[in-house]
């Protein structure tokens, strides 16, 4: 179970690196232009994914966690962010740069996990402040199945710009078997 989160780790890195580069096609305006969609622009979509992975990260290495999760402690001193639609990255070069930092965190920190972590029970608040207790490795399948489908909306966004993000599926990142 360990390898496909790593898989998926190493994946969601390769699939943020193609957005910046359909993003960095686009001006300033383009990117935080209205579009209708859930969190408006690209850009806001784009800050949705640095709010939600950052809250989740955050979560993960919360009080009382295993110490040897040492990777969790690159963003112990972000602020939580206080909504999704939160935007903390005011453009593209700032997105990039905190993307960068969380997709290093995310692989280096499930590089540490051990295959007893992820039958952990981890007790956290929602954004409401709701005491919840989920399995690691259920929130994991959250963490990258979240960050799939607003980056689905993404390339949706891009593609309406007359942007091609290229290739998306997880097969292409898959090592071969001889």
């Amino acid at each position: 179970m360990r390898d496909h989160f790593q898989l998926m780790a190493d994946y969601n890195r390769w699939m943020n690196g193609n957005l910046h580069r359909a993003a960095a096609a686009l001006s300033a305006d383009a990117l935080d232009a209205p579009r209708g969609a859930f969190f408006g622009s690209i850009l806001g979509t784009l800050n949705h994914l640095v709010v939600a992975d950052t809250v989740w990260l955050k979560r993960f290495g919360g009080e009382g966690r295993d110490a040897h999760w040492t990777a969790l402690q690159a963003v112990a001193g972000m602020p939580m962010p206080p909504a999704l639609d939160a935007r903390p990255c005011a453009d593209l070069a700032q997105w990039w740069d905190t993307r960068r930092k969380l997709d290093a965190v995310i692989v280096e920190w499930i590089g540490q996990l051990a295959d007893a972590d992820l039958d952990q029970v981890l007790q956290y608040r929602n954004m409401r402040g709701d005491v919840q207790r989920r399995r690691l490795s259920h929130l994991l399948l959250h963490l990258f199945n979240h960050q799939a489908h607003h980056r689905g909306q993404a390339t949706t966004l891009f593609s309406q710009c007359g942007l091609d993000v290229g290739v998306t599926d997880l097969h292409v990142r898959l090592p071969a078997v001889d």
